[in-house]
């Protein structure tokens, strides 16, 4: 990615608006949330293919994406089927676009829940080497999310023709924000990447109440969460299960 990549003006534009919703200590306690998913879901994936329905929807239940529809799943999918597709995208060899748009294939008929999990599995058990990528973070079908408001305009987040290349290119603009957040103060709530994980959901809590606010009336904003709640709900940690 050549040239600029981070927007931090806006990235710290949004840091002040988020100070003015929440304490800031409030993203540290998150990122220990969210740090404490990482061992869980590490413990859980070691081997995949041992993990039986129960596991299958503990795991599938701390995914924002997937909570709702864990059952669904398990059925349509089946345990055994799902329990295979998770240890090819976390532990076969091979590239990771194949790996990633395998995986996909799987679970083809649940369009959105889908679109989240392989990210949150790549992740959360290998944090050090992989990122979150969800559509709150970006979106290609409707061009929005956290990540778009923070980087330059330029910016290719798409990346390719399949998911997983997209995946490659959101790495990418994910490790600039990372980096450039680490220097500048706006992504150091935690280690790694949990910070810029915490950031960029509470990044998107505003943007979406600046939505809400613009579309919706203000009866029905009320029943929005407060901001650390909804950045809990993003991750997946506002009730984790154990």
């Amino acid at each position: 990615m050549p040239g600029p990549v981070v927007d931090t003006p806006s990235a710290q534009e949004f840091l002040r608006e988020i100070s003015e919703k929440m304490p800031m200590a409030e993203l540290g306690t998150i990122a220990a949330d969210v740090e404490r998913k990482s061992r869980l879901l590490r413990d859980l994936l070691a081997e995949p293919r041992a993990l039986d329905r129960a596991g299958l929807r503990l795991v599938l239940r701390n995914v924002f994406a997937t909570r709702r529809k864990a059952d669904r799943i398990l059925d349509e999918v089946t345990p055994e089927r799902l329990a295979a597709a998770i240890d090819d995208l976390l532990h076969a060899k091979g590239g990771l676009v194949q790996r990633f748009d395998r995986f996909d294939a799987v679970l083809a008929r649940f369009a959105d829940p889908a679109f989240d999990l392989p990210g949150e599995l790549l992740h959360f058990a290998f944090p050090d080497r992989y990122w979150l990528w969800t559509r709150w973070i970006w979106d290609p079908r409707v061009e929005t999310g956290a990540l778009r408001l923070v980087v330059t305009d330029d910016v290719d987040l798409d990346g390719g023709t399949s998911r997983g290349e997209t995946y490659l290119s959101v790495g990418q603009a994910m490790a600039f924000v990372d980096e450039t957040g680490k220097a500048a103060g706006f992504t150091a709530a935690g280690p790694g990447l949990f910070g810029t994980d915490v950031f960029l959901a509470a990044v998107y809590g505003v943007y979406l109440y600046t939505v809400l606010r613009m579309r919706m009336t203000q009866e029905f904003n009320r029943v929005v969460p407060p901001l650390p709640d909804l950045v809990r709900r993003l991750l997946g940690v506002y009730r984790l299960e154990v």
